[in-house]
């Protein structure tokens, strides 16, 4: 089973360093520079169960996206997890208040991300064992 991920990311050695602990992990994936352009992605047909989001973008930033994204019915069934430097508790709480499913704080571990990854049930099955 294939297992997709959308990396969303103003910063390209962050997107990078995403995607490659996602594909170590197995993950298909594809990147997006704001959240504008990761809708765009979703728009195409492209259905990943995974977006990674970072807060502070141009264009559309992370909580817009996961605001649009949870207003689509089409996509309910992405899971949505903030990789952002916002740290602060508020920010956290709107985060997932708006429908966010996990936040991973910058900077963060590989094995960080696996273990929100794991929490939700997204790591492909070969790793999980």
């Amino acid at each position: 089973m294939t297992v997709r991920a959308l990396v969303i990311d103003d910063s390209r050695a962050m997107r990078r360093i995403v995607t490659g602990i996602l594909g170590d992990l197995g993950y298909e994936t594809r990147q997006a520079g704001h959240g504008q352009e990761a809708l765009d992605v979703l728009h195409e047909g492209w259905a990943p169960d995974l977006c990674t989001i970072d807060w502070n973008m141009p264009v559309m930033d992370g909580l817009q996206f996961v605001h649009a994204v949870r207003a689509n019915p089409d996509w309910r069934t992405v899971s949505l997890v903030m990789v952002t430097s916002e740290s602060e508790h508020g920010q956290i709480v709107r985060a997932l208040a708006a429908g966010a499913h996990e936040y991973v704080i910058k900077p963060f571990t590989a094995d960080a991300l696996r273990d929100k990854l794991a929490l939700l049930g997204l790591l492909p099955e070969e790793v999980a064992l």
